[in-house]
């Protein structure tokens, strides 16, 4: 073993008792950038391994135990006697240098082919936290660490281009590539952008929720019935006839043995005896359903229109992943990958998919009469240009929210608006407008509030799509809802930090007190999840699944926000009065009040650009970060690809006393 130079950099800490493995986000092409370093995709199972010292723990991606497993891997890492957290893949190695996903899953000792533990990260040293310093830095130390040649192996970093890397790939014959950027820090758990995994062919995990029997045939099976989760509901997405031996079968059934079922699992239960355009007369099959618990790895050609598999191929078992985490891997475009200063641009236009929604609208007419969720909606003046600088129209913001409607919906959903209108776009005047008993139509829902002058009023409540499109259709081109629905009024469904500057403040600034918001949260170890404000500022959201009242929610938020000013008093303040900020950044609290609304995920906001209220991964809240990367053009596709990030602020919530107990 070669001598470390770089033992005491990092950050003091005690030995790791778990480490979630960072994870990579798909692209759809290599990201030919300076700034990155390329490492092979190796074929095998993700493993952590915790080495103290001659005590060695190897852990898979969910959790479990590969020592015994593993053990030539598991026993050279105890010869090595380092005090030290790695991260790899354990893969077997071809005589060609090429990693076998089958031969790795069919391994039980050294006759069944050589072990390698490809280790590319060191995230913990002889009582150092190493995951914050940069990448860079991380595999120097490793580089110094590890032997030379043998079982355990640094994965090699390689200087080249993206692009040309994924053809030598390619020709080789492996899985794919890894690019990481140099000076990314480790984010455990966390599925980040700093990580970018391209593929030389489609690869996906599928869960296996049936098998077939042709009739007359030998084998013990003739085809795996598979799918993956979407929104908690496994969907079906084919059938995998190859790929399999004999041996592999029979090792198959008896781990289907205990799992049949009397019902097939999928949201939509298959035809095995459907004809294909490939098979017009297939042979007659039986199908048997199995719980959905086991995980596969399939190649394919390509997804069909209607989300099935073409030649779909077995590849092997995956132990090492839980089935309700298998879901539709879909490849971010890569262009959302580049550091923000270079994503900023043309908008990124997804086409239309199975199930997708086009435009509402059609682009010539000034009025159209649609019908949405039940209801007749007249939308007018459909050309009036809503931000004339960037040639938004009405109808685009219209279209918008049609398009996303099923995103933005469950931030709605039951909660009372606050409309600020706009109807001639945002260069004219614009006004706010609660009550709505006179203006809405009879199937809009309605709240009601009585004023300090005793008038009886009434709010507009969400209830659908319909009531969404009717306020845009009104000049309403944000959309505000109460913290709380009409089911739980005085219990907030989450905390609000709400990080406002001045015009003296720069985004940078607004950025740097985010980071210090999640640091705060971090040592309370409670999860808040951010989003542009869509104008200057960034909100936080901490789910609190309307456990607490109001008073509670605030009190709460005070603590975090004083908190937060304490570490950056000369950059921050929690004065209510603006005069008293001094032209520092205002981090807002009481924004946590009954009937108080902030602007939804997804919102358009009224400004330049037609930015949007964004969700973020919290590893993009860094320098580089702009509100001109989410507009009303580039939105749906950013959605798509990032899929729902907010989603947790809607469920359970944190348990505050639990929090408090954490302050210091």
């Amino acid at each position: 073993m070669k001598s470390s130079k770089h033992m005491h950099t990092g950050r003091k800490a005690a030995f790791p008792k778990t480490v979630s493995p960072m994870l990579a986000t798909l692209v759809d092409k290599p990201v030919d950038e300076p700034g990155w370093l390329y490492e092979i995709k190796w074929d095998g199972y993700r493993a952590i391994a915790r080495c103290n010292k001659n005590k060695v723990d190897l852990i898979s991606r969910n959790n479990k135990s590969f020592n015994d497993k593993f053990y030539p891997v598991h026993d050279a890492l105890q010869k090595l006697g380092i005090h030290a957290v790695l991260d790899g893949e354990i893969a077997v190695v071809r005589d060609d240098g090429v990693t076998n996903f089958g031969a790795l899953q069919n391994w039980r000792s050294e006759a069944d082919g050589d072990l390698v533990y490809y280790v590319f990260d060191l995230l913990w040293l002889n009582g150092y936290n190493l995951m914050e310093l940069p990448l860079i830095e991380r595999r120097k130390m490793l580089h110094d660490l590890l032997p030379a040649e043998g079982i355990i192996r640094e994965s090699l970093n390689f200087e080249t281009s993206a692009t040309e890397f994924l053809a030598a790939a390619a020709k080789m014959g492996l899985e794919g590539i890894i690019a990481k950027r140099a000076d990314s820090i480790y984010r455990p758990g966390d599925r980040a952008r700093d990580w970018l995994k391209i593929k030389v062919h489609k690869r996906h995990e599928v869960v296996i929720g049936g098998y077939t029997k042709n009739e007359g045939s030998p084998k013990p099976f003739s085809s795996l019935l598979v799918g993956v989760y979407e929104k908690g509901k496994l969907k079906y997405i084919g059938k995998i006839g190859t790929g399999f031996n004999d041996k592999t079968q029979k090792e198959m059934m008896k781990q289907f043995k205990p799992l049949h079922a009397a019902k097939a699992p999928f949201s939509t239960a298959p035809n095995v005896n459907e004809p294909s355009r490939f098979r017009s007369n297939p042979p007659h099959a039986e199908a048997f359903w199995l719980k959905p618990v086991l995980v596969c790895e399939v190649s394919y050609a390509e997804m069909t229109a209607d989300g099935v598999m073409r030649h779909p191929s077995f590849m092997g078992m995956r132990e090492d992943k839980a089935a309700k985490d298998v879901h539709a891997e879909v490849a971010l475009p890569a262009e959302l990958a580049l550091p923000a200063e270079k994503a900023v641009g043309p908008a990124i236009r997804l086409k239309p998919g199975k199930g997708e929604r086009k435009s509402l609208l059609n682009p010539k007419e000034e009025t159209q009469v649609k019908l949405v969720s039940g209801h007749e909606l007249k939308l007018s003046h459909l050309s009036k240009l809503f931000w004339p600088k960037e040639g938004y129209s009405k109808r685009d913001l219209l279209n918008y929210y049609y398009q996303v409607a099923e995103y933005i919906l469950p931030y709605l959903k039951d909660r009372p608006q606050s409309l600020n209108r706009f109807p001639n776009g945002i260069d004219g005047k614009s006004f706010y407008h609660k009550d709505v008993t006179a203006t809405a139509p009879d199937w809009i829902k309605q709240f009601p509030y009585h004023t300090s002058e005793g008038e009886d009023k009434n709010f507009l409540v969400v209830e659908d799509e319909a009531s969404i499109l009717w306020m845009a259709n009104m000049g309403a081109i944000e959309m505000n809802p109460w913290n709380s629905t009409i089911h739980k009024p005085d219990n907030p469904d989450w905390c609000i930090i709400d990080l406002d500057p001045t015009e003296k403040n720069t985004f940078e600034q607004v950025i740097q007190v985010a980071q210090m918001t999640k640091k705060v949260l971090d040592e309370i170890k409670v999860v808040g999840y951010p989003k542009t404000s869509g104008s200057t500022g960034i909100h936080i959201y901490i789910p609190l699944g309307a456990k607490y009242t109001y008073e509670e929610c605030q009190l709460f938020g005070r603590l975090i926000a004083t908190k937060v000013h304490a570490a950056l008093p000369e950059l921050t303040s929690i004065e209510r009065m603006t005069q008293k900020r001094k032209g520092k950044i205002y981090v807002d609290f009481l924004q946590n009040r009954p009937k108080a609304t902030l602007a939804a995920p997804y919102a358009v906001r009224p400004k330049p650009g037609a930015t949007v209220s964004m969700p973020l991964h919290w590893e993009e809240v860094k320098k580089g970060l702009k509100m001109s990367q989410f507009t009303i053009g580039s939105a749906l596709a950013r959605i798509k690809a990032e899929g729902e990030l907010f989603k947790p602020v809607l469920g359970k919530g944190v348990d505050i006393s639990k929090a408090l107990k954490q302050l210091k």
